[in-house]
């Protein structure tokens, strides 16, 4: 099920696009932000570049870029341990950022982002990995989404994305196209050209040349 995922892994290329936002049905939740490839968003977890830390007045802003576009996140207290421990964060790093996502108008125009709960230094064999597991998890999503459009889905959460969107099999085609750029920019694992040994082979050939009329030491 792709629009009910605890923890949504979300492009920011598609996040930034969100424009509708449903309140839950427990009024203590925070609201869902519904992106338009179907995606229920209120705890996020994110990866890329960080790219900039500013702090404006009490408020520390982030912007963390992934092959896609950038993630705004803005942490409220600049005193706090996770703001401390963000600004000691080299620019550019790649983390790993879970949150909250949270969209809210500001002089008539939609405004989104991300409220961390928690920020890790990573490599970018973590990054890599997830592009791979977010554009897996999107491809579904537009899977689901291109049924609901031929009329073949019943996921009402997958049906309210694609009314509010309005959305069609060309603008689904463009999102395709933003993950399959995304996925272009993961490094290909290096082999090792050397055949790697037969473990089980090895492990006999010691057994039969070690051992003894009293067998073999372990």
């Amino acid at each position: 099920m792709c629009s009910s995922d605890r923890t949504a892994r979300v492009f920011a290329g598609e996040y930034g696009g969100s424009t509708l936002s449903v309140q839950d049905e427990d009024s203590g939740n925070p609201a869902w932000v519904v992106t338009p490839g179907g995606a229920w968003c209120r705890f996020m977890f994110l990866s890329g570049a960080l790219t900039e830390v500013v702090e404006i007045g009490d408020m520390v802003h982030i912007r963390i870029a992934d092959p896609t576009g950038v993630f705004n996140l803005i942490i409220g207290g600049r005193n706090t341990v996770l703001a401390e421990t963000l600004c000691k964060i080299p620019v550019p790093s790649f983390v790993t950022v879970t949150g909250r996502a949270q969209m809210y108008l500001k002089n008539g125009e939609v405004m989104l982002s991300v409220r961390p709960d928690s920020i890790r230094v990573v490599d970018r064999l973590v990054r890599d990995q997830w592009v791979l597991a977010t554009a897996k998890s999107t491809v579904g999503r537009l899977h689901d989404m291109h049924l609901a459009i031929q009329g073949m889905c019943t996921d009402e959460r997958i049906l309210a994305a694609v009314r509010h969107y309005a959305m069609t099999n060309p603008r689904l085609q463009d999102l395709a196209v933003m993950v399959e750029n995304a996925v272009q920019t993961v490094r290909p694992p290096e082999f090792d050209a050397s055949v790697p040994p037969d473990v089980r082979t090895l492990v006999m050939e010691f057994l039969q040349t070690g051992s003894g009329p009293r067998g073999i030491a372990v």
